[in-house]
């Protein structure tokens, strides 16, 4: 009894140390659009992506406090989705194990986490770099490789059809699927509307992302390939593109408004 008691608790607190990855995301969200404004206003800023945001967060009082909570965060999260990914079930036994599908995003679902664990690493232990460089270097070497330019486009793609994804759950609403319920009385709507805009907002960032690494594949040219910062600065520089850079990045901190409602009333 007290080892199943103990277990219980245990895996009580991993529980909510993951949801707190969510609430941590959403923090980093609301920087990203912060420094996305930034960025369409033409005010020097840290890079918007979340790179930037970490230095954000890095340079504030209890900066280096807020990251370790944060790294310990998102590997709980991230290793909770690992153990979805490979059971097929949450490890709260709550839910079914949703086939093949399921589990495949899990695993996405891991790897991202288990990246931003690392990215917020580096910072929390006084390190942290350019986001934009470190792709156009990582792109630089897949192109060296045999076929390289066939797996820079093949990445290209494949995040360009998650950034379309986004759009589809967001003006689909299927992002309520992932919540147990919807907070009760008039913040219901709001959270509908902080979802679709938010997911909506994100997809087009990331649509912009995957096309920069087809262009960069096209051309032969990494640099092409610079992340999400590098695709808000070419989203602001279209026409009419302070005015759209302007509603992603609000989407953006939409999308982190949202998060912290997962992190309380999502499934896991």
């Amino acid at each position: 009894m007290v080892a199943t008691s103990s277990t219980a608790n245990a895996q009580r607190g991993w529980e909510l140390a993951a949801r707190a990855g969510y609430a941590v995301s959403g923090v980093l969200h609301i920087l990203i659009g912060v420094l996305a404004l930034r960025v369409a206003f033409g005010s020097p800023a840290q890079q918007a992506d979340q790179s930037g945001a970490l230095g954000t967060i890095a340079a504030t009082p209890f900066g280096a406090t807020v990251l370790w909570f944060s790294v310990l965060a998102f590997v709980a999260l991230g290793t909770w989705q690992a153990a979805k990914a490979i059971a097929g079930v949450s490890p709260s036994g709550a839910g079914s194990g949703g086939g093949a599908g399921e589990r495949a995003k899990a695993a996405g679902r891991a790897i991202v986490y288990a990246g931003l664990a690392l990215t917020a690493l580096s910072f929390a232990r006084g390190g942290g770099s350019s986001s934009s460089a470190q792709t156009a270097d990582m792109t630089a070497k897949l192109m060296g490789a045999p076929g390289g330019r066939l797996l820079v486009a093949a990445l290209g793609i494949a995040i360009l059809a998650v950034g379309v994804y986004h759009v589809y759950k967001g003006w689909k609403k299927k992002f309520l699927e992932d919540l147990h319920r919807l907070p009760s009385g008039s913040a219901g709507p709001v959270v509908r509307r902080l979802g679709v805009i938010g997911y909506v907002a994100k997809g087009v960032a990331l649509a912009i992302v995957g096309v920069l690494f087809i262009t960069a594949a096209a051309q032969a040219d990494p640099s092409k390939a610079t992340g999400l910062d590098g695709a808000l600065h070419t989203l602001r520089d279209q026409p009419a593109g302070v005015v759209m850079l302007v509603i992603v990045a609000l989407g953006f901190i939409a999308f982190g408004a949202y998060s912290f409602v997962r992190a309380r009333y999502g499934r896991i």
